[in-house]
């Protein structure tokens, strides 16, 4: 796809993956990025740091119809980026997890259909696999949600799917393995392994360090988007993004402490969080 002159709209786009899409965007000669996110005070920091008149923010909630439909008209491309993460909470409100991902991915269906875009990215996850049957995982493995986000996840990805089989919507429904990289969540296991390694303590304490994960830079990960987007044949696919390479966590740890050249005991920790 010829970028030149095109009208991007990226929903959640002050978050650390939509951020960087949208620089990546910036980049080439594109007409305007709209970043649609409910969160002003971000969406200030992003304008302050992104100085780019092609640049334009439009204040909604996904959960709001009027408000996704207004933010998308006129623009030839989405990337639904906006979602409520993070599983330990969907254990304590798993209905703001379907009202977030599965009504808000309905809004952007919907209006996408209503206007006629031509090119729809949604982001779905690889923990809509669950445990791993067999590995490598690819996109015929089993769906077996193992938490209320999970199962958001792949509720709203059926969705899209069912827009593109009952309505020709050209949705691309993107996977992507576990994302690492700048501003990403303190929650993650890398940053809390960085800030455990950097810190004074002696130990890093960890849970299970058994489990192996497929862990991509967000830059990879942006062009593995940005491949799909321009690919015609993605048209009512789903697509894994991962590298096809597994680290435990335990040696991750052992790299991490390695490259900063720190010597730490590596604690298990048995409590539950």
């Amino acid at each position: 796809m010829n970028l030149e002159g095109k009208r991007f709209l990226i929903t959640g786009g002050t978050g650390s993956f939509g951020s960087t899409v949208c620089k990546y965007l910036l980049k080439k000669n594109v007409n305007e990025i709209r970043i649609f996110s409910r969160d002003e005070n971000k969406q200030y920091q992003m304008r302050r740091k992104i100085q780019d008149s092609r640049l334009s923010f439009s204040i909604g909630d996904i959960r709001d119809f009027d408000s996704v439909y207004n933010a998308m008209k006129g623009c030839k491309v989405v990337f639904h980026l906006a979602a409520l993460i993070g599983i330990p909470y969907s254990y304590i409100s798993p209905v703001a997890y379907l009202k977030t991902n599965v009504e808000g991915t309905y809004n952007v269906l919907e209006a996408a259909r209503r206007l006629k875009i031509k090119n729809v990215i949604v982001t779905s996850t690889s923990e809509v696999y669950g445990s791993a049957k067999y590995l490598p995982i690819n996109e015929n493995h089993p769906i077996n949600s193992q938490s209320p986000y999970a199962a958001s996840k792949a509720a709203a990805d059926q969705l899209a799917m069912s827009f593109y089989r009952s309505f020709n919507l050209p949705v691309k429904i993107i996977r992507p393995f576990n994302i690492y990289g700048p501003r990403q969540s303190q929650r993650a296991i890398i940053p809390t392994i960085i800030s455990q390694t950097l810190n004074k303590s002696k130990n890093i304490t960890l849970g299970n360090v058994k489990p192996t994960r497929d862990f991509n830079y967000v830059l990879d990960v942006v062009d593995a988007f940005i491949k799909i987007m321009n690919s015609k044949k993605a048209i009512g696919q789903v697509l894994n993004v991962g590298s096809n390479k597994k680290i435990s966590i335990s040696y991750l740890c052992n790299e991490i402490l390695k490259i900063a050249k720190i010597k730490k005991n590596l604690k298990i920790s048995t409590e539950r969080k």
